[in-house]
């Protein structure tokens, strides 16, 4: 059991790393991947796989999906762009129901310091038909790490 909960550690870091790398891409090309929020889903499942919280799988399905269709409305919207929708949905297959709540209010810290720079002009931002558009996948990161670093995910072995 102990080598199942340290292997369910070594996949948080493998996943904080793609994290950091979807946030970079995003930052410098304005798009996520498909095949790095694939990935992302996938690690998720081999995390709830070696951490014994595939007894609560069907719960964070329901509520990523449930997310998803909700996210689909902004994004027909055009306030949201698809590769915010992508990783968002992935951030909360990844959470849950039990871990929203910090992954919320995190997202919220990050997006609002985020802008905050790019309103500085300390950060790059996009401008599309006078409107200013900033890259959030680094805040969906941050916010995903940090419930990673807070013990959220821990091993239910």
């Amino acid at each position: 059991m102990l080598v199942l909960a340290a292997f369910s550690q070594v996949v948080l870091v493998v996943t904080a790393g793609a994290l950091l790398y979807a946030a970079f891409t995003d930052l410098t090309e304005y798009k996520v991947r498909n095949e790095l929020v694939l990935v992302l889903a996938g690690l998720f499942f081999l995390h709830a796989l070696v951490s014994g919280r595939w007894i609560t799988l069907h719960w964070n399905i329901g509520f990523a999906l449930f997310m998803f269709a909700v996210m689909l409305y902004f994004y027909s919207q055009n306030l949201m762009g698809g590769g915010d929708l992508k990783m968002l949905a992935v951030a909360f297959l990844w959470v849950g129901l039990s871990c929203a709540l910090p992954f919320a209010i995190l997202m919220f810290i990050f997006g609002a310091l985020h802008t905050l720079f790019a309103k500085l002009g300390w950060v790059r931002y996009q401008e599309v038909n006078r409107r200013k558009r900033i890259a959030f996948a680094p805040s969906i990161a941050g916010a995903l790490i940090g419930v990673f670093m807070l013990g959220c995910l821990q091993p239910r072995l």
